[in-house]
């Protein structure tokens, strides 16, 4: 290849990041990389389970981010652009599910606890602690169509797309111990019987998965703390007269004015006027640093004092701050080559324990 063709090649590349749901395992990692790998133009592709973010490389011309999120849906999840604008949204949908998996995991503790009880007369030899059959027919009836339900569509899902996840183990471990259990209920049995097996695993991964929930919702307060850094309103300088602006509408060589108190909107260069700038958030240092004409500022930066006007330079995405915000943003989504490896093992560790189970 020449080097004005991978020159070429380079420039036509563009990165973009997928908000995945639905994935609950290693093994939902590694197919969705999988499917995002097989369209045609992808150069490279990185989803973390942790954040459910799929940062995907491609080429233009040969594929799309539709394309991106077709395959993804394909593979039996739901994708979307993830950008500043979803970011709200998610955070909603994410208190949503912790909210619904929470009452979910209380109904379940609610139901294993006469189970539990019953195990104890089991161990004890206490009879009069058993439940009778058909109430646990019921109570295991409920748990395992109501709030297990999520695991079998999961199942589901993962087996249309070809592939086995942990849904799949969980469906076939407590679908297994309940039609058995109730084989042996038709059959007019009073003892033999596993329901308690399906409720309480049940319970406990829905338990997993609601601790889970919480903390990929912390993993990210760390951006959006970074994010809250930044001004919502510049005041741009033209024509003698100072208007507020929205900071996404800051242009490269606007001028703005940065009162007394007020945070410095965008990256620039100082033109008129002398002060002091709070750049902790940056550099760590707790004393003010002089500023005065020709001297550079950072976005998000605080001016402690004087009035000053800024020019421009880097806006947008391109400022400091939304540098930070997205190498943090990378360092969540990027893997450790033990990750990877992790990951393989997973992919068919899973299928061939669902092989395995009689």
């Amino acid at each position: 290849m020449s080097t004005d063709e991978g020159a070429t090649r380079t420039t036509n590349e563009t990165k973009v990041n997928l908000a995945v749901t639905g994935m609950t395992c290693a093994a939902c990692v590694n197919r969705v990389e999988k499917a995002l790998n097989r369209v045609d133009g992808v150069v490279q592709a990185h989803v973390n389970l942790a954040n459910e973010k799929a940062s995907v490389t491609y080429i233009e011309g040969r594929a799309t981010s539709a394309d991106l999120i077709a395959a993804i849906e394909k593979a039996g999840y739901a994708a979307a652009p993830s950008d500043e604008a979803t970011a709200e949204k998610e955070k909603e949908e994410r208190e949503i599910r912790y909210r619904r998996q929470r009452t979910a995991f209380w109904v379940g503790a609610i139901v294993s606890v006469p189970f539990l009880i019953q195990m104890t007369g089991d161990f004890t030899g206490n009879a009069s602690l058993a439940i009778p059959p058909i109430a646990q027919f019921a109570l295991a009836t409920l748990v395992q169509f109501s709030i297990g339900w999520r695991f079998m569509r999961g199942a589901y899902n993962a087996l249309r797309g070809g592939s086995a996840n942990m849904d799949v183990l969980v469906a076939m471990g407590t679908l297994a111990a309940y039609l058995y259990s109730t084989g042996l209920l038709i059959l007019g049995k009073t003892e033999g019987f596993y329901y308690e097996t399906s409720v309480i695993i049940i319970t406990l991964i829905i338990l997993g998965k609601m601790l889970e929930t919480r903390a990929k919702g912390r993993t990210t307060e760390a951006i959006k703390k970074l994010m809250e850094l930044q001004p919502q309103t510049a005041h741009l300088v033209q024509h003698g007269e100072t208007v507020d602006i929205p900071v996404e509408k800051v242009q490269t060589g606007d001028v703005l004015l940065v009162k007394s108190g007020e945070k410095i909107p965008v990256d620039g260069v100082v033109v008129k006027g002398y002060t002091s700038v709070d750049e902790s958030m940056l550099t760590g240092e707790s004393l003010p640093v002089p500023k005065q004409v020709g001297d550079r500022v950072v976005g998000a930066t605080v001016n402690t004092h004087g009035s000053i006007h800024v020019k421009a330079t880097r806006v947008g995405k391109d400022t400091a701050l939304s540098q930070i915000i997205r190498l943090v943003e990378e360092a969540q989504g990027s893997k450790a080559p033990i990750q990877g490896l992790a990951d393989k093992i997973s992919g068919v560790f899973v299928p061939l324990l669902s092989e395995l189970q009689p």
